[in-house]
């Protein structure tokens, strides 16, 4: 299982919020680029970037901020936040993106993001499935769509999807712990048929000790988003540099 920590930002600064409300803002750190160093010393090879005010703004904004980190680390960056149009996805791309996730846009716009599955590939293109009771929430969580999580992945699994990070956003932020029994039943009904790619599902939300990570291993996420358990040393570098070690050797 891959490690994936997040670094979201607003005002180009690394921050945290609570279940995605914008005023429980807190400020981690003002230098995102020396955030990602630390990741990248401990042996963390994969970055979870979030353009919160691309969110916001429905258009990308950060991406100075993306290429900073690109050019600077050799970490593998998923980006996301904001990306509405093929100009966007472009620039996300340019900006030394290794994958770009598309949550609002898939339920919006469904014919674009089926279009960026076509041009770049389901190793490109992720899908944000992110929900309230397990309905599908955009516009940066603001807004709840009627769309069912289980049945929205299956339907982009059968268009080419592979990767889906999910979050569940009752969980995310408050350090409570993830959505085991959620990801659980996703893993057991969108196994994939002949007709769609294998699910490769990563996890994100709530995740608060170390112990998660291999549960959620077990259940057969094929990766984690970690954020506010590291930012309030919940989960320390060297332990996640334990576990990748741990998983190499296994």
């Amino acid at each position: 299982m891959r490690i994936i920590p997040a670094i979201d930002i607003i005002d180009g600064k690394c921050v945290r919020l609570s279940k995605g409300d914008y005023d429980t803002k807190k400020v981690y750190n003002e230098n995102p680029l020396e955030v990602a160093k630390q990741f990248e010393d401990h042996g963390i090879q994969h970055l979870h970037l979030v353009d919160l005010d691309g969110a916001k703004s429905k258009h990308i904004v950060n991406h100075k901020i993306l290429e900073q980190i690109a050019s600077k680390t050799n970490l593998s960056i998923d980006f996301g936040g904001g990306l509405k149009t093929n100009e966007d996805l472009q620039i996300a791309f340019e900006s030394g993106a290794n994958q770009i996730t598309g949550g609002s846009i898939a339920v919006k716009n469904p014919e674009t993001f089926i279009n960026w599955l076509d041009i770049y590939g389901s190793e490109k293109i992720i899908l944000g499935a992110d929900a309230t009771n397990e309905k599908i929430a955009i516009s940066g969580w603001v807004e709840e769509s009627d769309q069912q999580l289980i049945p929205f992945i299956q339907k982009y699994q059968e268009k080419g999807v592979a990767y889906v990070i999910c979050t569940d956003i009752s969980k995310d932020g408050m350090l409570q712990g993830p959505s085991f029994e959620l990801y659980e039943k996703i893993i057991k009904q969108c196994q994939g048929n002949k007709d769609s790619n294998p699910l490769k599902l990563i996890a994100s939300g709530g995740i608060s000790t170390f112990d998660e990570l291999p549960k959620l291993a077990e259940i057969g996420c094929e990766g984690t988003i970690i954020g506010k358990a590291i930012y309030e040393n919940r989960i320390t570098l060297k332990q996640l540099e334990g576990f990748i070690l741990n998983y190499k050797n296994v």
